[in-house]
């Protein structure tokens, strides 16, 4: 079995080192029967980004979309050329935990699953009002069985993820159209709290409706 990680950048150089840092970690923990495969699509970057992940060794492609759809289907198919039969997809904004890529597998060894949705804890509060922490706490189900997606905590079959067509050319909510195809198609659907990223607090969203948007919303009503 071969894993394709594969995340997708835009103007990183601030987080990436770590982000890459936290998946060779979980790549480590991997037994040696099962490979893997790191790849950073790089959409747009005017940053250091792109001399960031050269530093780290980590495989790269390029394209100039600034559609994070467009640029995770594009990742995600280099990598099932390369071999890839199972496909991990993480944020360069987030981390995620050691045992990321062994959760995924005894998922799928102990109960088939086509798919995975994870779940995702925020880096900090600190620069938060305690009622927007309180706001998310309330909103967030963080439990087996949860319906949270997440681009940044989203793994699935290679095959059956050209079945359904791949991640849709849009700029926001290409995880929750590609979750929907899979449940329109019969696919199986694993809502597990074990897989788990730690993600950015930050509120400058990249994408106008992901999670810094969210959170960013949830702030301003607090202020007002």
């Amino acid at each position: 079995m071969k894993i394709g990680i594969v995340i997708p950048a835009h103007n990183e150089a601030l987080t990436i080192t770590n982000c890459l840092a936290s998946v060779q970690t979980a790549i480590e923990q991997l037994p040696p029967t099962i490979a893997a495969y790191l790849l950073v699509v790089f959409d747009s970057c005017t940053d250091d980004t792109l001399a960031l992940v050269k530093a780290a060794g980590v495989d790269y492609i390029c394209c100039d979309y600034q559609c994070v759809g467009r640029g995770r289907d594009m990742g995600i198919r280099h990598a099932i050329t390369q071999g890839a039969t199972w496909l991990a997809c993480t944020d360069a904004d987030s981390i995620v935990t050691t045992d990321w890529l062994v959760q995924q597998i005894a998922h799928i060894t102990h109960q088939p699953t086509d798919m995975i949705c994870g779940v995702v804890s925020v880096d900090s509060w600190a620069h938060l009002t305690p009622q927007t922490r309180e706001d998310y706490s309330n909103h967030y189900q963080d439990i087996m069985g949860h319906r949270h997606i997440h681009g940044a905590n989203l793994s699935f079959s290679g095959e059956a993820y050209l079945a359904v067509g791949g991640f849709a050319p849009l700029s926001c909510h290409e995880d929750v159209d590609l979750v929907k195809r899979f449940e329109t198609r019969g696919y199986a659907i694993t809502w597990s709290n074990h897989v788990r990223v730690i993600t950015s607090s930050r509120l400058e969203a990249r994408a106008t409706e992901g999670f810094a948007a969210f959170l960013a919303n949830l702030e301003k009503s607090n202020l007002q």
